[in-house]
């Protein structure tokens, strides 16, 4: 089945979904997902389209059940179509790939058009061998993972159509197995006061200065949890991504605005989360007198924990050392959307791809390694026959 895992192949067709962009936000994910479709059928691979906003469409693509493939819970690969802005400062033509010294560099090359590549190449070794496997294999790409997450969503509502063993999400990890993933969440809070001259700023009631207060409950906490470490994946955090408020320098300012990413343990519930922050305000005084606070949480990412000793993570560790990668189990401070599959379908989740999440993923001239790719591809594949295997 290895001997069908073709290496200029798999760099054809990460190249091709390097070239096609997406960046988000900009809701252009849709030439990816048609190299991707396009890419599948041309393997002998069914895929399927599904629009859940205008221009931007969820892929699947499924090793269809016959022959000597049976009907059993099959086997879930999770990636996404998106990649983020390129950003100023690249040597490079972000969306016109190249390869140089056994790298493969563009915008998305490690997070994840690579891991897709891997992904579709190792289910068409698997329909070339004819596999033996007791159930099906999809790899399901979604639209939006980088921003508000409509196409997990989406997906969740929908359904999964039937069970699944586990579900190997394709994010870059260096090829670890990731057993375990914070969540994230995005928060927004508006602030409103009572504007006044400046000149007798008693007379009003200043947001931004409520912000300021309220800035040092959110940094208090994000200490406090930093002494409370989760031996996996660490403890959640806070981190301000944006303010805005005023109207100009000799006014009150009667409104302000910030913008909290807070990530999330495994447990916890941002819409708790939200409501403590409201009441903490209330608590130190920062709210009442004229200042009102209102916080949404606008995106939502749930956290997952699977037990190293499961079956999936051990076939996907296993795998990896049985192509001589380095193979090793570890938990994530990024958040995924597999913690959607992991919640709401109760189905046992892993993260393993390649590349590296903190040296490329969003850096600048981002590049993935051509062999990595290709160890990449090979796990994927003995993970399918191993977990599936008749």
């Amino acid at each position: 089945m290895l001997e069908f895992l073709d290496r200029d192949d798999l760099v054809a067709l990460t190249r091709a979904l390097v070239d096609a962009g997406g960046e988000n936000p900009g809701g252009s994910e849709q030439n990816t997902a048609e190299v991707l479709a396009a890419a599948a059928r041309k393997r002998g691979l069914t895929a399927r389209l599904e629009h859940v906003a205008p221009g931007r469409p969820n892929v699947d693509v499924d090793l269809e059940p016959g022959g000597a493939i049976g009907h059993g819970p099959g086997l879930l690969f999770l990636g996404h179509s998106d990649v983020v802005p390129a950003g100023p400062g690249w040597t490079r033509e972000p969306f016109r790939s190249t390869v140089e010294d056994g790298r493969l560099y563009g915008r998305g090359s490690t997070d994840m058009k690579g891991g897709l590549a891997a992904v579709l190449v190792a289910m068409a070794a698997l329909r070339r061998a004819d596999a033996p496997l007791a159930g099906p294999v999809r790899l399901a790409c979604t639209v939006d993972e980088e921003d508000l997450g409509l196409g997990i969503r989406a997906l969740t509502t929908r359904g999964l159509g039937r069970p699944f063993r586990g579900c190997i999400v394709a994010e870059p990890t260096d090829l670890q197995t990731v057993v375990g993933c914070r969540g994230d969440a995005y928060l927004e809070v508006e602030i409103s006061g009572v504007a006044a001259h400046s000149g007798r700023p008693a007379d009003g009631r200043n947001a931004i200065d409520a912000a300021a207060r309220l800035l040092d409950l959110v940094r208090g906490d994000h200490d406090r949890m930093q002494h409370d470490l989760d031996p996996l994946l660490g403890a959640g955090t806070w981190n301000v991504g944006r303010i805005e408020g005023g109207r100009g320098t000799s006014v009150v300012a009667p409104s302000c605005r910030l913008w909290l990413d807070r990530r999330l343990m495994p447990d916890e519930d941002p819409q708790r989360i939200a409501a403590d922050l409201v009441e903490a305000a209330e608590v130190a005084g920062i709210t009442g007198d004229g200042i009102h606070l209102m916080v949404e949480v606008t995106m939502a990412m749930p956290g997952f924990r699977t037990d190293p000793a499961h079956p999936l993570a051990a076939a996907v560790h296993d795998a990896v050392d049985a192509v001589d990668g380095p193979a090793s189990i570890g938990g994530w401070t990024a958040a995924c959307d597999g913690g959607f599959i992991a919640r709401d379908h109760a189905v046992p989740t892993v993260v393993m791809g390649p590349g590296g999440l903190n040296d490329q993923a969003h850096q600048v001239d981002e590049s993935v390694g051509i062999d990595e790719l290709m160890l990449a591809a090979r796990a994927y594949a003995l993970s399918a026959l191993r977990l599936l295997a008749v």
